[in-house]
């Protein structure tokens, strides 16, 4: 079976005055039909860029310096512009975190929802429309028909968000990137949001990615998870497996920071130190200077290493087999 998405030693660059920005530096990963892949990391590390890049949508100067990007074979780094505005929207969707990055202020919803269906299939107007009206029950905009003749200023935030997912599924694409698409939302909805996802995946067969730095989200999502720092992979596996057995002090330290697995009262756990700025790195390990096991073995840059079929970690001092407590994630 060929993979929905295959990427392999992905370097994205921003030029900057102080050298060159490496925002993705070597990141390689597949996804297969149906699968969910969870992309986690705090901002700046590196993954809302991965997700640009597959789509073709990182600004000048930002390029990407090297790397390939195959959808379903299909090479997409050396892919005209034409082909890719061919597949952006009917077969790769973006959900962005900001959803007036999807919306146009001064067009009704029907009107861009319907010229949505229409650029990709040619079908006729009432069967777009219906198409839409379905969409949009499906993220939980009541009364549909009525909603369609609106203007995106006379939604709430949440609601703009559900009518960009709404767009985004509108053409049961093979694949989905989604930004943190639900941080707006409340917990109802965000919950309806991840059922329907699930759904789609379930019963289509859309592969989706889907970033965000809410571990919680991403346990009860996501089949796999791509932990991320600094432009890097430093930990992936199977979703049980890394939540309960986490192997990075990265990995360990993000779950230990999750609000509901604290005494109430307890202060919130905090990993110590910045994320480095991604220019002018300095050699080896870029968690050493936050991590409490580094020693002088962290000065050349780990490999991602398998410890077991499917979970890798790029660590030259990984934990042990034991699952993880509150007391080690904290310590």
């Amino acid at each position: 079976m060929v993979a929905t998405l295959q990427v392999e030693n992905l370097e994205t660059h921003f030029p900057s005055r102080d050298g060159i920005v490496r925002a993705v530096d070597g990141v390689s990963f597949a996804i297969e039909p149906g699968e969910i892949l969870g992309l986690v990391g705090e901002s700046g590390s590196g993954k809302s860029i991965t997700g640009f890049s597959i789509l073709g949508l990182i600004d000048p100067p930002g390029h990407i310096a090297a790397g390939s990007i195959r959808f379903k074979g299909e090479e997409l780094t050396t892919a005209s512009p034409e082909r890719l505005r061919q597949l952006r929207g009917a077969r790769i969707a973006m959900i962005f975190q900001d959803p007036m990055m999807t919306l146009n202020p001064v067009l009704r919803i029907d009107t861009q929802m319907i010229e949505t269906v229409q650029a990709h299939e040619k079908v006729s107007e009432a069967a777009a429309r219906a198409r839409c009206v379905e969409t949009l029950k499906a993220v939980g905009i009541a009364a549909p028909e009525e909603r369609l003749k609106s203007y995106p200023h006379q939604f709430s935030g949440g609601m703009r968000q559900r009518i960009a997912i709404a767009t985004a599924l509108l053409h049961k694409p093979d694949l989905i990137i989604a930004d943190e698409p639900t941080t707006a939302l409340d917990v109802t909805i965000q919950g309806q949001i991840l059922y329907e996802m699930r759904k789609l995946c379930r019963d289509t067969g859309t592969s989706l990615v889907w970033i965000t730095h809410d571990l919680s989200v991403v346990a009860g999502l996501a089949d796999r998870i791509m932990v991320m720092y600094a432009g890097r992979i430093v930990e992936t596996g199977p979703i049980a497996t890394v939540i309960e057995r986490p192997q990075h002090p990265y990995t360990r330290g993000l779950i230990g920071s999750v609000p509901g697995a604290l005494p109430r009262g307890k202060r919130l756990f905090q990993i110590p130190g910045m994320t480095p700025a991604l220019v002018n790195l300095p050699p080896g390990c870029r968690f050493k200077n936050r991590c409490a096991r580094a020693d002088a073995a962290c000065d050349a840059m780990p490999d991602l290493a398998e410890l077991q079929p499917g979970h890798g970690v790029r660590c030259h001092h990984p934990f042990g087999a034991e699952p993880l407590t509150l007391a080690e994630a904290r310590s």
